[in-house]
């Protein structure tokens, strides 16, 4: 019986090395948030519609977790230049902001 305690232990030791680490899990479908079922894109076609629908947009992903707040904050900032702009009367210039945000930063452009 002594015999087999230290081969029994060297046994377990060796079943732990054989053990996997922890992973992040994927998530099971369904359980990662989505976007409201209310949530609409806010309308209109001067460049404070387009303003107002990339800051939904960040703001949703926001919440989703789909985008850092390092980025969110960066985003922001761009956002509140071309609102600027937009505010001036500079409509083109505004437009042509939050185009190149969205490029930057992987969005479609063509929406």
């Amino acid at each position: 019986m002594r015999a087999l305690l230290p081969v029994l232990g060297l046994a377990l030791a060796l079943a732990g090395c054989n053990t996997p680490t922890p992973q992040a899990a994927e998530p099971a479908p369904g359980s990662v948030a989505v976007t409201p079922p209310g949530f609409q894109l806010p309308e209109g076609g001067s460049c404070a519609g387009d303003v107002a629908r990339y800051r939904a947009i960040q703001d949703n992903d926001l919440s989703m977790g789909h985008v850092a707040q390092s980025v969110y904050n960066q985003i922001k900032r761009e956002i509140g230049a071309a609102e600027e702009e937009c505010n001036a009367g500079h409509d083109a210039k505004s437009r042509e902001m939050i185009l190149a945000s969205r490029r930057k930063h992987g969005y479609p452009t063509d929406l």
